[in-house]
């Protein structure tokens, strides 16, 4: 059996003890074609590291043009200067509107208008962040499958160069892989919110007019209702974003914890590359054209960072629809039929839900989001619009994934704890300081004869020393 590492068989290679051993020949021929081959991987990846400007494991150059790519290719026309006041006017409004509606204050300095490639440019350094740690991941396991497993470790230094261009070659295919998902959300999308991620550069709120224009189809609604309720939830998402301080890298962080263990399925992978000849770029680009399948591992770890990840989502979610809601009852005769087409799109898998599948391997439950828009209505209720939002004031005030399965409980719950500690406890700290006060008095003086209360009738005065 030939000891050649898996993958780098070349067709019709024989065996041949009699020829001086050449380390490169394990590895499809000899020095020569070895140089060839890694000429053309060059040419194939156009000289683009793997991580692109970013310097990361995947390959954000090559994501942003193929992303680009889709939406340019299927017509993505540029913003003119009436789209652009109307968006702008919209996202001024809806400011206005939820000023009443919430204490947080708003959050949009720059109002802007963007054509689908421009939010792929501005919201490509958060998908970065993003998808970085999963990348990583997928990078090395299939770099691991490309380079036929384990290098002997007298083969090493030499076969650096072909390791770190497998490597390459891992991060643009994956790069292809996110530019692609990144490429069909571009197209859905209508605002920079639209997955409950801080996508947006810090005060700026945006609104895509062909995705405002798409959304409203079939909605019987006038168009100027679509963009200011779309508006709302763009501007009800930046208020969270802007002025909850923990609340970005909390939900970040939780998507970050959950990419962690996620493990990648190699099986297809392996069974493309399986006899390929190694020395063929193009047949690689080929042969490994499909998609990567990413598998969540079942450990206790990955169950709590799934419930931290679809609770914050699901809470951020939930507080937007509650009081974009609110602020355009009585003002948007279609707004009923816009909030439910929110909802239909999500209950459907909106984009949220298969871009996270693509990127991340995580799927977005909807029922979460309803009983988190049903908890924030229940406090809404109990304690008015300035207590529900003083919720978002720490992180460990917010609602857990039990909470929201018991919205009720949670509000009521809470109400309960917090009389306590505003009226009892300082009762009782207060007759513990008094007890206190005679013992440092008395002491040493009187130990027996005092009354329990360690009070001094009239007649139990005395000089002092």
């Amino acid at each position: 059996m030939s000891d050649t590492p898996f993958g780098f068989n070349r067709p019709g290679d024989g065996d041949d003890d009699d020829r001086p051993q050449d380390p490169f020949k394990g590895m499809g021929g000899d020095m020569a074609q070895f140089a060839d081959m890694l000429h053309r991987f060059a040419d194939m990846i156009g000289g683009q590291g793997a991580g692109g400007e970013g310097g990361g494991p995947l390959n954000w150059d090559l994501a942003k043009n193929i992303a680009r790519h889709t939406v340019v290719e299927q017509g993505d026309p540029s913003i003119v200067d009436t789209e652009r006041r109307q968006v702008e006017e919209a996202l001024r409004l809806a400011e206005l509107w939820l000023d009443e509606r919430t204490t947080l204050p708003a959050g949009i300095r720059t109002p802007q208008a963007w054509s689908r490639s421009e939010w792929i440019e501005q919201t490509l350094p958060v998908w970065a962040k993003v998808c970085d740690p999963i990348a990583s991941r997928m990078v090395d396991s299939m770099g691991g499958a490309l380079g036929g497993g384990e290098i002997p470790a007298e083969m090493q230094a030499m076969a650096g160069p072909l390791i770190g261009m497998v490597k390459q070659m891992a991060g643009a295919m994956v790069g292809g892989q996110a530019g692609q998902a990144l490429g069909g959300l571009a197209r859905e999308v209508t605002g920079s919110a639209d997955v409950g991620l801080p996508l947006a550069p810090d005060g700026v709120g945006a609104l895509l007019p062909a995705g405002v224009e798409a959304f409203g189809e079939g909605l019987e609604v006038s168009s100027d209702e679509v963009r200011l309720y779309l508006a709302l939830r763009e501007a009800a998402h930046q208020r969270l974003f802007t002025h909850v301080p923990w609340l970005r890298s909390h939900l970040l962080g939780a998507v970050e914890e959950y990419a962690r263990g996620i493990t990648v399925d190699l099986s297809g992978i392996e069974q493309a590359v399986q006899g390929l000849d190694m020395s063929n770029p193009e047949a690689i680009q080929e042969a490994l054209g499909g998609e990567i399948q990413l598998q969540p591992e079942e450990t206790p770890r990955q169950k709590a960072a799934l419930a931290r990840l679809e609770t914050a989502l699901a809470l951020v979610e939930g507080w937007v629809d509650t009081v974009v809601n609110e602020a355009a009852q009585g003002r948007l005769p279609g707004s009923v039929k816009l909030a439910e087409a929110v909802r239909r799109r999500r209950a459907t898998g909106g984009p949220a839900e298969r871009t996270f599948a693509t990127l991340v391997g995580l799927e977005l439950r909807p029922r979460r989001l309803r009983e988190a828009a049903t908890l924030w209505r229940s406090l809404t209720e109990a304690r008015g619009t300035e207590g529900r939002d003083a919720v978002w004031e720490h992180p460990d005030l917010l609602p857990t994934s039990d909470d929201l399965d018991d919205p009720e409980g949670f509000v009521h719950g809470r109400a309960e704890i917090e009389g306590l500690s505003d009226i009892d406890l300082s009762r009782l700290t207060k007759g513990l300081d008094e007890d206190e006060k005679p013992d440092e008095k008395d002491s040493g003086e009187e130990p027996d004869g005092g009354d329990p209360g360690g009070e001094r009738g009239p007649g139990d005065e005395g000089p002092r020393a």
